[in-house]
């Protein structure tokens, strides 16, 4: 940002994106309205978590998001998730000397779960460091328990703390303002993968948001290209 004197404002949320009647865009926050030709949408999806709509999920125990794991010592912590975010949290926690239970609504954890942390997750399993409850659907949360449904019983299992890293969703707050076309079921925007514009000419997507709901697709190693690629469409023009 310094090299090349970015003009970069820090902690300001973009409340609007709207066009003028030049077809300007004009992107409005809390302090300023900005003005330009061509606008970059790269806002992610990790503002928006996955509710599962069961009851207690928004107990103060209860978290979207996963920190650390040294707060969680000696106590008795649920994990609900089968995918990456999951996987890496409950080893972690595990690892940290917390009681780590494990719930995933699948007979198997994600084939996206990185080959080499398969192995480790799944020996905690055999070995139960860590308990699994896979084909599971939760049911409620409660001050220190997650009732769950499991092969058609149900049950009980001990919670001081719960994660419920069960993913994240782009807002279509933008998309919707702007007119560009998304699919309801996905979220996933229309855009040209040449050069990353949407339907709407000079609204332009950068990084997971491209992905919608199946976040699994763009990553660190391959979303960091897209800026390269849309600007040189933009630069191009």
């Amino acid at each position: 940002v310094g090299a090349f004197q970015l003009n970069v404002h820090q902690y300001e949320e973009v409340v609007g994106i709207h066009r003028d009647g030049t077809g300007k865009f004009q992107a409005e926050t809390a302090k300023a309205v900005y003005e330009a030709r061509n606008i970059v949408l790269a806002i992610g999806y990790y503002d928006n978590p996955n509710h599962m709509g069961v009851p207690g999920e928004d107990l103060p125990h209860v978290s979207h998001y996963y920190t650390e794991a040294h707060p969680f010592y000696d106590r008795d912590v649920v994990v609900i998730g089968g995918k990456n975010s999951a996987v890496e949290a409950a080893l972690d926690l595990f690892r940290g000397g917390a009681r780590v239970s494990l719930v995933h609504r699948r007979a198997e954890l994600a084939p996206t779960v990185k080959y080499w942390i398969r192995p480790d997750i799944e020996n905690r399993f055999k070995k139960r460091e860590i308990t699994s409850y896979l084909n599971s659907r939760v049911l409620e949360i409660t001050a220190d328990r997650v009732k769950i449904a499991q092969n058609g019983d149900q049950c009980e299992i001990a919670a001081q703390h719960v994660f419920a890293l069960t993913g994240y969703h782009p807002t279509t707050k933008f998309f919707d303002q702007l007119g560009v076309r998304y699919d309801a079921d996905t979220l996933r925007p229309e855009y040209d993968d040449q050069t990353f514009e949407t339907n709407v000419k000079g609204a332009y997507l950068a990084g997971s948001v491209v992905g919608g709901r199946i976040n699994g697709e763009v990553f660190i190693e391959n979303g960091r290209f897209h800026g390269e690629v849309l600007m040189k469409a933009i630069a191009g023009r």
